[in-house]
């Protein structure tokens, strides 16, 4: 994965992420139209596809609502680096095939703009910008077969023939 970083802080929650009044809605193309729009209002309409959310410590935390990864998936995101995530989040993203990697370094270090690579296989992190490399625990082959089905739902009915 390659694509533009859009940097955030510490303790961004799921109400900045979606904000709740979008919560009765249903539409995953409606709510990325309103991603980051409690932190960042103009971040939906300039953002592109295959761009990275990065963010320092606790990304998602707040409550436990799967709105918030599923309007970041829908806004074109296609991966989310963090120095930490609310484990509650972690869970949400997996469930709905959003990959999302720990790795303090190179969040600490990049910045809105950058260019940035992803491996998840890997475990690696290029900041292409910034010609610097970083590690992280590579995905399981287990967590990767999620990702790559687009979810758990979509993982567990291919396992079952459906």
């Amino acid at each position: 994965m390659k694509g533009k970083c859009w940097k955030f802080g510490d303790d961004v929650n799921t109400d900045e992420i979606i904000p709740a009044r979008y919560l009765n809605v249903t539409d995953a193309a409606e709510l990325g139209a309103h991603c980051m729009e409690g932190v960042a209002p103009e971040f939906a309409a300039t953002a592109r596809a295959g761009d990275i959310i990065v963010a320092d410590k606790n990304f998602g935390c707040g409550s436990s609502r799967e709105h918030a990864p599923i309007a970041i998936k829908a806004a074109g995101i296609q991966c989310v680096v963090a120095k930490s995530f609310a484990r509650i989040f972690f869970r949400n993203a997996i469930n709905i095939g959003l990959p999302i990697v720990e790795c303090p370094e190179a969040a600490g270090d990049a910045a809105t703009g950058d260019l940035l690579e992803v491996a998840l296989a890997q475990g690696a992190i290029t900041n292409r910008t910034k010609g610097k490399r970083y590690s992280f625990p590579p995905f399981s082959s287990a967590l990767q077969a999620i990702i790559n089905a687009g979810g758990l739902l979509p993982y567990t009915r291919r396992r079952r023939g459906a």
